[in-house]
């Protein structure tokens, strides 16, 4: 199983920008979905998730301004980003619990390789 977000980029202070992360591979089912960041010297943290149902969390930090959304039958996750600032800056990355045996319903954890924020003023 392979998470390839992108979407990532500069922007200025209070612009926008789209995340995608399409999961491919050897997928029954995607439970789980979401975001992460980690800027540098911190650790990483969650910025938004979402259930196969379509219920969403999001970070305070994030909340009013980032939507998090799916499409199950496309595999993929998206987070826009609204109202950006220098706090945004950092790498994202997209995770997913994925079932891939038909014959097992274990999930095993996935993550994708990071996408680059600059929020520059």
């Amino acid at each position: 199983v392979q998470l390839q977000a992108s979407g990532g980029g500069q922007v200025q202070t209070g612009g926008s920008l789209r995340l995608s992360c399409a999961a491919s591979g050897s997928i029954v089912s995607i439970n789980g979905m979401g975001w992460y960041r980690q800027a540098p010297g911190k650790q990483r943290e969650l910025v938004a998730d979402i259930t196969r149902g379509g219920s969403t969390n999001y970070v305070d930090s994030v909340k009013g301004r980032f939507t998090i959304s799916r499409d199950n039958a496309r595999n993929t996750v998206y987070l826009q980003m609204n109202s950006l600032n220098h706090e945004d800056t950092a790498v994202y990355y997209c995770n997913a619990d994925v079932r891939t045996r038909s014959w097992s319903f274990v999930y095993a954890n996935y993550w994708g390789q990071g996408t680059q924020v600059t929020v520059s003023s």
